[in-house]
């Protein structure tokens, strides 16, 4: 089954028009959000929600392209690289980082939304962008999951690999912080340091539970058929 290829074409094209979008067209006054661009002109390349929308819009596009010049067996006798790259990209990063992406989103908006999405920027900010950027990576990412199959990398591999994403991201944002004295997000400028560690922490921790949920979902969805290496490991021990 799976999405087809035209599903795939429309789902990329929508992502990168929001990229589009945002890049160009949204504008917000320093006086209701200052996060330092005249210092290093890092324009929407701060938030980890446009690294995510620049991510699903490559995967969805890797995903076409795979319809068309790759293969959707569930276990071809070769596999083209393009459908090697699909295989892998979807569980270690565009799930579990579009699940962390929408659900601390809306989590912090519905506990105070002026520490993640203050009001003002509404007039500036499309509505229909903000669940593309943080509602719809969720609904495509778990459609793509729950209708193409694939075998999980062993969680080893692949958390280490999404925890080394985001991380790098957590190196950026200290950076950015360190030359403008900026925060990116809200909520950073309402913690004190040791909060701040604590605030970190825990989203390295959640980070870790929203990968593992993809792969017990992608489980439970394709049975025995997806289990992880790591979980052919553990039973191949037992034996």
């Amino acid at each position: 089954m799976g999405i087809p290829a035209i599903g795939h074409l429309l789902i990329a094209a929508h992502f990168w028009f929001g990229c589009y979008y945002d890049w160009n067209f949204v504008k917000i006054p320093v006086e209701i959000a200052d996060l330092g661009d005249n210092l290093l002109n890092t324009h929407k390349l701060k938030f980890l929600t446009y690294w995510d929308a620049l991510l699903q819009s490559v995967f969805f596009t890797i995903c076409f392209l795979n319809d068309i010049f790759g293969t959707n067996d569930e276990n071809p006798k070769t596999k083209p690289v393009i459908r090697k790259i699909k295989d892998v990209m979807l569980p270690v990063l565009a799930f579990p980082l579009s699940m962390f992406v929408g659900l601390t989103f809306w989590g912090l908006y519905a506990v105070n939304r002026e520490l993640v999405f203050p009001k003002l920027i509404d007039q500036f900010f499309p509505t229909w962008l903000n669940h593309l950027m943080h509602t719809n990576i969720m609904i495509f990412t778990l459609m793509e999951t729950l209708l193409s199959y694939r075998k999980y990398p062993s969680r080893k591999v692949g958390l280490s690999i999404f925890v080394l994403f985001m991380l790098s991201y957590l190196v950026w944002i200290l950076y950015l912080h360190s030359y403008t004295n900026k925060w990116v997000y809200p909520v950073l400028n309402v913690l004190s340091f040791p909060f701040r560690i604590v605030f970190f922490l825990s989203n390295f921790g959640f980070a870790v539970v929203v990968y593992v949920l993809g792969e017990k979902i992608n489980n439970l969805r394709w049975g025995k058929r997806a289990v992880s290496v790591s979980g052919k490991t553990r039973k191949q021990k037992k034996n």
